[in-house]
């Protein structure tokens, strides 16, 4: 589970990173019902780089995980806005089955987070 730890470390800092990189890509999946998409995705964006540099240096204790899953659970109105509006990722435009596909991946890295 190290390896996973390392992976989902890395990912949630390069993720991190990119809100403030490409900040209006990010804006774009805010769901429209809620003010501040640039405060939002900057305050994720910092949230990821912490949970991803926690990750990578030390196994996270059990407060880290409910944090990290808390935060999945979060984020996940802004992806299914994004599958439903059909907003390109990273400028890039996905297929629909692309999209609705990423949600359920959701569930996948909470239960895999229990487990680090």
């Amino acid at each position: 589970m190290n390896i996973v730890r390392r992976l989902f470390g890395i990912g949630f800092s390069i993720a991190g990173v990119m809100h403030f990189v490409r900040s209006e890509g990010f804006e774009a999946i805010v769901p429209n019902y809620l003010p501040f998409k640039k405060a939002i995705v900057w305050i994720t964006g910092v949230m990821e780089i912490v949970f991803g540099i926690m990750l990578i240096i030390k196994k996270p204790s059990n407060l880290m995980k409910k944090l990290i899953e808390w935060f999945l659970l979060a984020v996940f109105p802004a992806n299914v806005y994004m599958a439903q509006k059909n907003i390109p990722l990273n400028g890039k435009q996905l297929p629909k089955w692309a999209l609705w596909g990423r949600l359920p991946l959701q569930y996948v890295m909470i239960k895999l987070v229990r487990k680090m």
